[in-house]
C-alpha cells in the first residue's frame, strides 16, 4: 500500500461478521458523490446537498434499480471527519451477502478497497492525529482489560503526546540557549545562561525521559501479559499444572518422560491482570536431538520470563532441586521465583518433613539447601487434584504487583516508543556529560538535536519514508 495514494476514494467493511448491523466506510475526495450513485434517499435531497453530521434513510440500489438493502447513511465533510476527508458510513443489515454486494457496487462506481489501517493512516497524514495517537487506535481495538483500555484511551486522547510536547519545549529552550551562545561566541561579555542553569534544565529533561522509559515494564506487562515460565524436570507435572491453571486440556499429559518437546503458551486473566503461561520441555540430560532443542528453548523462555514456576516432584524434592539448582537459579536473578512442590497428594501422611505445611517445607528446604534464594516462594499443591491452586494464583497476582491506572496516567507500552525514548535518554545523558566536562556548545547542541529527533520519531514529526509508515499501519485491521 502506497501511503501517498490519499486521493483515491476507498471503501471497506468496518464491522466484524455475524452482527445484526454491518457498516461500510467510504473516505476520499469523491466519497459523497460515489455513495450518491448507489444510494437513493426515501425523501429529500441527495447526500451531496445535505448538511454534514446527518443521518439519511434510504435504499442501496443496483444500476438496474433492484433494492439491495434499506440503510442509514452518515455524512461527514472534510476536514471534520475521522480521516480529515469527505466520508460516509453506510449502516446495512449484517448479512455478509448484503455487505459484499454494497462493496462491489461502490468499487464499480470507482472506489478502491481499503488496505489494513488505511483510514487511520489517512487521519495521520491529514493531521487529525499524531503517530502515537494513531498507533493507540490499534491498541484500543485489541484491549482486553480495563488497564489496557485506559492506557490506549489516554494515548489516543493525546496524553502521551502532551507529555512529549512539554519535553520538546524544554529541549528547544535548552537548544536555543546553547545556540545563542554559539552565535555570539566572539562576544565574551554576553551570557545567555550559566552552565548551572543549563545543567538544571538537562536534569529535568533526563528525569522525565527516564520515568517514561521505566514505565515500559509495566506497560508491556499490561499489554502483552506477565510472562510466567513453567520449568522443571520431566514428569514433574508442568503440563498438568498448566492445564489446571487454564482449566482446560491445553497440553498433553503422559507418564512418558519428555512428552513436551516444544513450548506451549496460553493466557488467562487473574485479578484483572493478564498472565502468559509458558509450559516448557522438561530439563534433563538427553541424546535426542529434538528434545535437546526443546530444552534449549526452555532456557530461552526462562530468561525472558517475569515469573518462574519451578515445578518439583514433592516425593523427591531435594533430589530434583539439587540436580537443576545450578542450571535454574542463576537464571532467576532479578525474577520472581516460585518453587512448586507438586504431587503433594502422593506424600504419605506420616512423612512429617514433606507432608507438613508450606512454612515448615520452606524451613526444611533452606536447612537442607542453603543456596535457596531468600526471596523464593515455596508452595505445596497437587495439580492433578487441583488442590492448592488458589494460593498459587494469589501469589502470582502479588508478584505481578501492577498498579491501578487511571486514564490520566502516561504509560509506555509500545516497543517502538520505548526504543525511541531509550535513544533520547542516551542523547540527553551525553548532553549532561558534555555540560559537566565544559565541552564546546556545538558538540552539546548536536546531542540536543539528536534527543529532539528521537522524541520526534514517536509522534511522527521526523518520519517521512513509506517503508516505516507502511510497517506501522499494516498490522491494523481492514476498515480502521
Amino acid at each position: 500500500m502506497n501511503i501517498l495514494q490519499t486521493e483515491d476514494t476507498i471503501c471497506a467493511i468496518a464491522t466484524a461478521q455475524g452482527g445484526a448491523i454491518g457498516t461500510i466506510r467510504v473516505s476520499g475526495p469523491e466519497a459523497i458523490t460515489l455513495t450518491d450513485r448507489v444510494f437513493k434517499p426515501v425523501s429529500g435531497k441527495p447526500l451531496a446537498e445535505r448538511a454534514p453530521y446527518t443521518l439519511t434513510f434510504g435504499y442501496i440500489l443496483t444500476p438496474e434499480g433492484e433494492i439491495i438493502d434499506e440503510v442509514l447513511v452518515s455524512l461527514f465533510r472534510a476536514p471534520h471527519s475521522y480521516t480529515g476527508q469527505d466520508s460516509t458510513e453506510i449502516s446495512c443489515h449484517g448479512s455478509s451477502y448484503i455487505l459484499q454486494q454494497v462493496m462491489q457496487l461502490l468499487i464499480r462506481q470507482g472506489c478502491r478497497a481499503a488496505g489494513p489501517g488505511e483510514y487511520t493512516q489517512r487521519a495521520f497524514l491529514n493531521g487529525k492525529m499524531d503517530l502515537s495517537q494513531a498507533e493507540a487506535v490499534a491498541d484500543l481495538i485489541a484491549s482486553t482489560s480495563a488497564a489496557t483500555h485506559r492506557m490506549a484511551m489516554n494515548q489516543m486522547r493525546g496524553g502521551f503526546s502532551r507529555e512529549l510536547a512539554v519535553l520538546r519545549d524544554k529541549l528547544l529552550h535548552l537548544t536555543s540557549l546553547m545556540e545563542l551562545e554559539l552565535d555570539f561566541s566572539d562576544h565574551e561579555e554576553l551570557e545567555f545562561a550559566d552552565r548551572s542553569e543549563l545543567e538544571d534544565i538537562a536534569r529535568q529533561i533526563e528525569q522525565v525521559i527516564h520515568h517514561l522509559v521505566d514505565t515500559f515494564s509495566v506497560g508491556n506487562a499490561l499489554k502483552n501479559g506477565v510472562s510466567v515460565a513453567i520449568v522443571g524436570e520431566t514428569n514433574a507435572g508442568k503440563s498438568t499444572l498448566l492445564n489446571a491453571l487454564l482449566n482446560e486440556e491445553r497440553a498433553i499429559v503422559s507418564d512418558i518422560h519428555g512428552t513436551t518437546r516444544d513450548v506451549i503458551e496460553d493466557t488467562m486473566n487473574l485479578g484483572g491482570i493478564t498472565f502468559r503461561f509458558i509450559d516448557t520441555a522438561g530439563i534433563r540430560e538427553t541424546t535426542d536431538t529434538i528434545e535437546s532443542l526443546g530444552i534449549e528453548r526452555s532456557f530461552q523462555k526462562l530468561d525472558q520470563a517475569d515469573i518462574v514456576l519451578w515445578v518439583i516432584d514433592a516425593t523427591c524434592a531435594e533430589e530434583q532441586y539439587r540436580q537443576l539448582a545450578d542450571k535454574i537459579l542463576p537464571r532467576c536473578e532479578g525474577k520472581h521465583l516460585v518453587i512448586v512442590l507438586n504431587k503433594a497428594d502422593l506424600l504419605s501422611s506420616d512423612d512429617v518433613d514433606t507432608a507438613a505445611s508450606t512454612d515448615v517445607q520452606l524451613t526444611s528446604l533452606k536447612a537442607a539447601l542453603p543456596d535457596l534464594p531468600e526471596d523464593a516462594c515455596v508452595l505445596s499443591l497437587s495439580a492433578k487434584q487441583k488442590e492448592g491452586l488458589s494460593q498459587l494464583q494469589k501469589q502470582l497476582v502479588d508478584f505481578a504487583a501492577l498498579p491501578d491506572l487511571s486514564q490520566n496516567d502516561v504509560v509506555v507500552s509500545n516497543i517502538r516508543h520505548y526504543e525511541a525514548l531509550s535513544r533520547a535518554l542516551e542523547a540527553i545523558h551525553r548532553v549532561q556529560d558534555g555540560l559537566a566536562m565544559q565541552l564546546s556548545g556545538d558538540l552539546v547542541s548536536q546531542d540536543l538535536r539528536e534527543c529532539l529527533y528521537h522524541l520526534g520519531e514517536i509522534v511522527g514529526g521526523t518520519i517521512e519514508t513509506d517503508e516505516v509508515l507502511g510497517n506501522i499501519f499494516k498490522h491494523f485491521c481492514v476498515g480502521k
